[in-house]
């Protein structure tokens, strides 16, 4: 299992992913799941994966290739007109990896199904954000889904539904992002730091602060800490019920 989240601000679009990969309780490894493709001044995308491991890692290494060279008279993702084009080529090449690895042809709910979060910005356009799924087919955020979460998303989606903000600094997002995380971190044992997290400010053409967030990070620590001493004064602040 794992997290991420893709959040569209107006300041731009913020991008955090954790790094556990997990086949039981004895098995458990570090993974990339953002990967990031970038023309600088011209474009920058981002993608965020979860699912079946080899079917991610299939996708980004022949979305990679065909950056490099032309393979099967595919186009580049570094090559497509617009972000819609951009999700489209994604979706297309998820769908022909989890057809190819199925045993009966595709099928969204087989062993090998993922899904992906792509968003950026392609110069004389504005950023956009897209969440793809297993079959292909792809929904934009906008501003009453203005940010995607993959994977194991009940724990940290009560924190951004309450606090999130789209005037929001990128500095309160991040800040958002990472109580979202620690509390689903908290919560399940196949989602666990490292966390990676970029942030693209709309019109620049290129990725911005991009960092990876280890479990000793002081400020992770802070925020883990500083989070669940609010959450007992806030619950000790509630009056109790009358019996």
């Amino acid at each position: 299992m794992t997290y991420c989240v893709g959040m569209r601000l107006d300041r731009g679009l913020v991008f955090m992913s954790d790094t556990r990969t997990n086949a039981g309780l004895d098995n458990i490894s570090t993974y990339r799941k953002m990967f990031g493709f970038e023309t600088p001044g011209e474009r920058s995308i981002t993608l965020l994966t979860a699912g079946n491991l080899a079917t991610t890692q299939a996708v980004v290494s022949i979305l990679e290739e065909r950056t490099k060279a032309p393979v099967d008279r595919a186009p580049s993702i570094l090559e497509a007109a617009s972000m819609f084009q951009v999700a489209r080529l994604v979706g297309q090449t998820l769908r022909d990896v989890i057809a190819a690895q199925a045993d009966v042809g595709q099928r969204a709910d087989s062993l090998f199904n993922a899904t992906i979060i792509v968003g950026g910005q392609i110069k004389g356009a504005k950023p956009r954000l897209f969440l793809i799924y297993p079959e292909g087919n792809f929904v934009e955020a906008g501003d009453d889904t203005p940010y995607f979460q993959i994977g194991e998303t009940k724990y940290g989606r009560p924190i951004l539904v309450r606090a999130y903000d789209r005037k929001m600094s990128f500095e309160a997002a991040v800040k958002l992002l990472l109580v979202s995380f620690d509390s689903t971190i908290k919560a399940n044992l196949s989602v666990g730091l490292p966390l990676d997290m970029t942030l693209y400010e709309a019109d620049s053409m290129r990725r911005g602060t991009s960092r990876r967030i280890e479990a000793d990070d002081p400020y992770f620590q802070t925020i883990s800490n500083g989070w669940g001493s609010a959450l007992k004064t806030a619950f000790d602040s509630l009056p109790n019920v009358i019996l």
